[in-house]
């Protein structure tokens, strides 16, 4: 396994129950490089080891992950609740219960990579070379989508797709709920641990350093698909449902177990939580480092919390950097996108069907606005790559082409290109 011979502290603490022959034998003979997961990845745990902490927003689109990394971000998260709402490959719109195809989900991780790509390509042919385009994007891999085959085929999925980082979590696949929802089913420690492992045998079996997160949604879930591992024990009621479930206490004594339980296996950890609670947050963080001093520790920074009802202004301002204190290196919304685009598109159109251009001038003049501060997208016409594309027309007619697309365009005459960054 050359990238684990290479850099052994990358996976420092890391247990796999196979062994590099398992590895060789699973790759075959033809090796395809990875090479937007392998620099995602890389470059991710730099990131993790070198900032305060990395904070991410959920994209829904191609064109949103672009405007996140030029207005700084250097990390994407990729939310399969995102996925499943409004950009699964169904063409339809669920809840957050593993109803749309599994493929999903990969194919806007590479559609995501496409659109920064594309936007590395225009900063290119316009001689711009201030931003790092191509952001990692640490992508949801719920509950796995089955057993620890469809695990590994949908880890393997993403790191084609150019997923530097993916989390799984611990419910059961075909009871899958958001964290925030009710009726979460968990499976014993030893079956996530699976899935955990075969997540890691995919990456390696690709060779990538993919980050492994492993999430545990035991805090507020109470119930259990089997007492066959020992350390769920302590957790049991004594009940179970009619469905044959077992029940089980929530709390977070129960994550915490979990949690050290996978800490061998995973890279980050993750407790999903119900509330934005740091008191919560450090207990956690405190257990899981006095077993695993320095162990990464992901937060989802939840909009599913309503936060000025848990929280005051000055604790809300705080917050990151108290979580980052404590160990939690990366920070996301998971639902940024899709709160984003519903609330800024009801906001125009309301304005529209009220007071007609008056309300979409008003936002074209809030783009223009931005401008200083680094958009470009006003120009809409050279934002998706019709200039990048007038300079292909240009190479291969030398020059002498009469049908480029931005000469003489609507867009050309009206409006200045924004400031170099």
């Amino acid at each position: 396994m050359n990238e684990i011979e290479s850099t052994p502290e990358r996976f420092a603490g890391i247990e796999r129950p196979y062994v590099e022959a398992d590895v060789e034998r699973l790759r075959g003979r033809f090796r395809i490089e990875h090479t937007v997961a392998r620099l995602g990845a890389e470059r991710l745990w730099r990131l993790l080891h070198t900032e305060d902490y990395v904070p991410a927003l959920g994209a829904l689109t191609g064109a949103q992950a672009v405007q996140m990394v030029k207005a700084g971000l250097k990390a994407i998260y990729l939310s399969g609740w995102q996925v499943a709402a409004d950009s699964n490959l169904a063409g339809h719109t669920y809840p957050d219960q593993s109803l749309y195809p599994v493929s999903s989900a990969p194919a806007l991780v590479e559609r995501i990579n496409n659109a920064l790509l594309r936007a590395d390509q225009i900063d290119a042919a316009e001689s711009r070379n201030g931003t790092y385009w191509l952001a990692p994007i640490v992508a949801d891999g719920e509950a796995g989508f089955g057993g620890p085959l469809n695990a590994f085929e949908l880890m393997k999925a993403f790191i084609e797709a150019g997923a530097a980082g993916v989390h799984f979590e611990d419910q059961l696949s075909s009871e899958k709920k958001c964290g925030h929802l009710g009726g979460k089913v968990l499976v014993p420690t030893s079956q996530f641990v699976r899935t955990l492992v075969a997540a890691r045998l995919a990456a390696d079996v690709l060779d990538v350093p993919t980050v492994l997160v492993a999430r545990t949604d035991a805090l507020s879930a109470t119930l259990l698909t089997s007492d066959v591992d020992e350390r769920d024990h302590e957790f049991l009621t004594g009940e179970r449902t009619p469905e044959g479930f077992f029940r089980i206490r929530p709390g977070i004594e129960a994550p915490i177990a979990r949690a050290l339980a996978y800490a061998p296996y995973a890279d980050v950890l993750w407790c999903e939580t119900s509330t934005p609670d740091l008191d919560e947050a450090a207990a956690f963080a405190e257990a899981v480092h006095a077993r695993f001093p320095g162990k990464l520790l992901a937060y989802n920074c939840s909009p599913s919390f309503n936060w000025k009802k848990h929280l005051d202004d000055s604790t809300i301002a705080a917050f990151q950097r108290e979580l980052a204190a404590m160990g939690y290196k990366f920070q996301f919304v998971t639902l940024a996108g899709f709160h984003a685009v519903c609330a800024s598109m009801f906001d125009l159109a309301r304005g529209y069907a009220e007071e007609g251009m008056t309300a979409y001038v008003g936002l074209q003049q809030h783009e223009l606005a931005l401008e200083d501060r680094g958009y470009t997208a006003t120009r809409h016409q050279r934002e998706v790559g019709a200039g990048y594309f007038d300079a292909v027309l240009e190479a291969v007619t030398g020059g002498e082409s009469s049908t480029l697309a931005l000469k003489g365009s609507t867009e050309e005459a009206q409006f200045e290109a924004a400031p170099a960054r």
